[in-house]
């Protein structure tokens, strides 16, 4: 079959690709591939090796990655939702307005990579590895993040409602825009965590004391809180 390449034989366009025909296209090209607005919707990738790739405005909706070598990748405004990135390597990867809903991410190498303006709804994230993992004005509504650190970063519009923070490390971390309503905060710790601009939703005294013991809130978050215990303030 004859794939339609760019002139710098690096990029393909329009194409719906499976593992015999990614192996075709690698061995044509000189460098990293480059997919636009391809399909590779409900194909079996595992363990495929795709470092430094650029996918731009393709989709793996329902796609196994598991165990693939995805180092270095670049994502943007991709659709993979329910797609499996199981133990796959994606060290410093960069996904940019993907919609990444109810992916599996479990014991993935996400070691640097940077997530910004992603859906992530449904997203669980158990024990992947996320030394420098950075997320960023991006939806994670129920999703599984336990253990994740955030230890000194500033985490900007994180939608985190709903989410199991279990475990996870907020440690001198600044919450900008970021919402925490109903999320499951079960040995999270935001000793020193700046709160002021974020949303905490209704907490009981006890998650003070337990979770956000020597962070930092707002004189208005404070009356809020205090109000939600059915004290009046004036």
């Amino acid at each position: 079959m004859s794939l339609p390449l760019f002139a710098d034989s690096s990029a393909v366009v329009h194409q719906s690709l499976d593992r015999a025909l990614l192996a075709q296209l690698q061995a044509q090209a000189d460098g990293p591939l480059v997919f636009e607005h391809c399909s590779f919707d409900g194909e079996d990738l595992e363990g495929i090796e795709l470092r430094g790739a650029t996918f731009r405005s393709c989709t793996f909706v329902g796609a196994s990655l598991a165990r693939a070598t995805l180092t270095g990748t670049s994502w943007w405004r991709c659709r993979a939702a329910g797609s499996a990135f199981e133990l796959s390597d994606l060290t410093d990867a960069k996904f940019d307005g993907c919609d990444l809903s109810n992916t599996n991410w479990r014991r993935a190498r996400l070691s640097g990579a940077t997530f910004a303006e992603v859906k992530l709804t449904g997203a669980k994230f158990t024990e992947a590895q996320t030394l420098g993992l950075t997320l960023r004005e991006s939806l994670a509504v129920n999703a599984d993040l336990r253990g994740l650190s955030f230890r000194k970063q500033t985490v900007v519009g994180l939608n985190l409602s709903g989410a199991d923070l279990s475990g996870c490390d907020f440690t001198e971390a600044v919450l900008v825009d970021c919402d925490l309503s109903d999320a499951s905060l079960k040995n999270a710790r935001f000793a020193r965590a700046d709160l002021r601009r974020a949303k905490l939703g209704s907490l009981q005294v006890g998650d003070l004391l337990q979770h956000f013991k020597g962070s930092i809130i707002s004189a208005d978050q404070a009356a809020e809180l205090v109000a939600g215990l059915g004290v009046q303030v004036i």
